[in-house]
């Protein structure tokens, strides 16, 4: 697997991304890496880890709950509730 630059980590897709990433670990986990390759692909896989990240806290922004009015019947949409 041919490692790209990190700075290409911005681009990717939320799909992409994970699957880099659980690819990664995955390698990491079974210990036949160099170290030297190690470092390299854990240091991107925390670009991956932010970028997924990000892309999370940007897709919870744009959820909105439904309102309700005291009948029940939807008056529209508000922020989603994060908390």
């Amino acid at each position: 697997m041919a490692q790209k630059g990190n700075n290409d980590v911005a681009q990717l897709s939320f799909e992409r991304a994970i699957e880099e990433l659980e690819s990664i670990v995955k390698r990491l986990e079974e210990g036949k890496v160099p170290l030297e390759e190690s470092v390299t692909i854990y240091e991107r896989g925390e670009a991956l880890k932010r970028r997924c990240e990000d892309l999370l806290r940007q897709a919870e922004a744009r959820v909105e709950k439904i309102a309700l009015d005291t009948s029940g019947k939807p008056t529209g949409t508000e922020p989603l509730d994060i908390e």
